[in-house]
C-alpha cells in the first residue's frame, strides 16, 4: 500500500483526513521515531510541561492529540484522578493502550479517537488540558483551541508543547538543514513514509509561533498567558488560562 499523502501545510480543508492517514501510516514505528530523531530530547519537554501545568494541581485532565499517550502517561506524574487522551488516529491510539495497559494504568487513562475541534464532552469537564505537538497539525487552529476551552472548567489550564523556529542565528541554521535533510531521511528509511517527515519541519515552519501563538489564544478567550522556549528555542511551552 502506498504511503498517504502528506497533509497540505497550513490551515486548509482536508487538512483533518491527511493528518488521520498519515499517522495512521506511521503508528507502529512513531515512538521509537521520535526518541531517534530527537535525541530522547522530547521526554524532557513533555516533563518540563507536565511539571509547568502541576502547579495548578489538576484532577482531571485532558490529553490531545494524544497520540501514543506519551504525554498522558507523563501526567501521572501529577497523581490526578483520571487522564483522558483523544486523537484522530486509531492506530496511534492501539499503540497507547497497549503502553498503558502493561503498565496496569488503564483505570487511570482513557483513550479515544475524537477530533480536537469537535470534543465528545460537556462544557467545563476538565480541570487541565494539554496538547504536545498536536496544535500544527488542526485543520482550523482557533476551533481547535477555542473547543478546548470550551471543555476546561473556569480557571481551567491548557499547556501546549510545540516545535517552534530557534532564534540563535547558526544554531537556527543548523537546526534547518538537520530538518529539512536529516530528518526526512532518517524517518524515510525507519518508516518508510517520507512525506510525514517532510511534512514536519514544512508545518512548523508554517506555524505561528511564539507571540503569534499567544495571540491566537488570546483570541478566542484564554488569559495569563505565557511561554517557555527550551532547548534554545527548538521548542516552546506555552500557559493559558481558561477566565470562565
Amino acid at each position: 500500500m502506498p504511503a498517504p499523502t502528506p497533509p497540505p501545510i497550513g490551515e486548509k480543508p482536508g487538512k483533518r483526513q491527511a493528518v488521520e492517514a498519515m499517522f495512521d501510516s506511521i503508528a507502529p514505528q512513531y515512538d521509537r521515531l521520535n526518541r531517534i530523531l530527537s535525541l530522547g530530547i522530547d521526554q524532557g519537554w513533555r516533563r518540563k510541561a507536565v511539571r509547568w501545568l502541576g502547579e495548578s494541581n489538576p484532577r482531571t485532565i485532558l490529553d490531545v492529540a494524544t497520540g501514543t499517550g506519551d504525554l498522558a502517561i507523563q501526567a501521572l506524574d501529577l497523581d490526578p484522578d483520571h487522564v483522558t487522551g483523544i486523537d484522530l488516529s486509531e492506530p496511534m491510539l492501539a499503540v497507547g493502550r497497549k503502553k498503558i495497559a502493561a503498565m496496569g494504568e488503564s483505570e487511570r487513562i482513557t483513550m479515544q479517537q475524537a477530533d480536537a475541534a469537535d470534543l465528545p464532552f460537556t462544557d467545563d469537564t476538565f480541570d487541565a488540558a494539554l496538547v504536545a505537538f498536536g496544535v500544527r497539525n488542526f485543520e482550523n487552529l482557533d476551533a481547535g483551541l477555542a473547543e478546548i476551552r470550551r471543555v476546561l472548567k473556569p480557571g481551567g489550564v491548557l499547556i501546549v508543547l510545540e516545535f517552534s523556529t530557534p532564534t540563535l542565528p547558526v544554531f537556527r541554521e543548523l537546526y534547518a538543514f538537520y530538518s529539512r535533510y536529516i530528518l526526512p531521511f532518517v524517518g524515510s528509511l525507519l518508516s518508510g513514509n517520507r512525506g510525514a517527515y517532510e511534512y514536519l519541519p514544512e508545518s512548523v515552519k508554517a506555524f505561528p509561533d511564539g507571540r503569534d501563538f499567544l495571540a491566537r489564544m488570546q483570541g478566542v478567550g484564554y488569559g495569563e498567558l505565557q511561554a517557555m522556549p527550551v532547548t534554545l528555542g527548538v521548542a516552546t511551552i506555552y500557559r493559558g488560562v481558561n477566565p470562565g
